[in-house]
């Protein structure tokens, strides 16, 4: 009985997910036929799919598609004042019911010589590219104090413990570039930040470019894309712009990319903790990377 509840979950999972990936195609090709003026001279279209996760497996990351970065890149410690550790233990990040969870928890954990007070996951894709579309539905935790991402590095970065292990860059942040496809706010879950990162050659200072999008339903599921051209960038929020700027010769976005998930706890974005907090979770249903 237990084998034939377990084949019959597995198949209503994978009837899931094609039913979901044949809505997801509809509803494109349904925006398309609506907004054919905008699709042809607003949004440049990428639609051929190079790589993705739909999740459609059970327990453990899957590792040939993505790295589980756990090595501190300050001292012990993360960037921005961040109060976690990331792991590569199950609980922090596994797939359930065709949705990836990566879970925020509060507890002590010692790694590399220091000592944190909550445990999470940070993922990397084991995949580059220059230009393109990603797409990631995903639902955002509620609770303050947390601070979750979906965000792109410059594979050229010079940092320890990213997926290029020992084949790192020799490129530091900011020249590598960044692009912060979507930031929630820590403490106004409704604030979610689009933002690029990256130094400015023509001033020669550090410099950023910054949206802030108000919405009611953040901690819904949303659909959160950046399509990333040569000659503009454009953030979109279930296939709506929410900001676009030009890629121009003083940005670092002419070179290959990879993506990040994570949950953050604390520091500069997800602001003051609550000391009732135990555990938070945000969960994704499928990334989708189209060129």
């Amino acid at each position: 009985m237990f084998v034939i509840n377990l084949a019959f979950k597995n198949m209503f999972n994978i009837l899931n997910k094609m039913k979901k990936t044949l809505f997801y195609f509809l509803t494109s090709l349904l925006f398309i036929y609506c907004n054919p003026q905008e699709e042809k001279n607003s949004l440049p279209v990428f639609n051929n799919l190079v790589w993705s996760d739909e999740f459609d497996y059970e327990g453990e990351i899957n590792q040939s598609l993505w790295h589980l970065q756990t090595v501190p890149i300050d001292n012990g410690s993360w960037a921005n004042n961040e109060l976690q550790h990331y792991t590569e233990n199950i609980k922090n990040c596994f797939v359930r019911d065709g949705m990836l969870n990566i879970v925020a928890i509060k507890e002590e954990i010692e790694m590399y010589n220091s000592s944190k007070n909550y445990s999470s996951a940070r993922l990397n894709s084991k995949f580059d590219f220059k230009y393109g579309r990603i797409d990631v539905r995903a639902k955002l935790p509620s609770s303050s104090g947390t601070w979750p991402a979906i965000w792109t590095l410059g594979s050229n970065i010079d940092e320890i413990g990213n997926y290029l292990g020992e084949n790192k860059g020799e490129t530091p942040w900011p020249y590598c570039g960044e692009i912060d496809i979507m930031e929630q706010n820590g403490w106004d879950k409704a604030d979610l930040y689009n933002v690029l990162h990256f130094h400015n050659t023509g001033t020669n200072k550090k410099d950023e470019m910054k949206k802030i999008s108000n919405i009611a339903n953040s901690n819904d599921f949303n659909v959160y894309s950046l399509v990333w051209t040569k000659e503009k960038i454009y953030w979109l929020l279930n296939n709506n712009i929410t900001f676009e700027h030009k890629n121009m010769d003083v940005m670092p976005f002419d070179n290959n990319h990879y993506l990040l998930l994570n949950l953050a706890i604390g520091g500069i974005l997800g602001g003051k903790v609550p000391e009732d907090f135990r555990e938070e979770r945000m969960i994704i249903d499928y990334v989708r990377i189209f060129q």
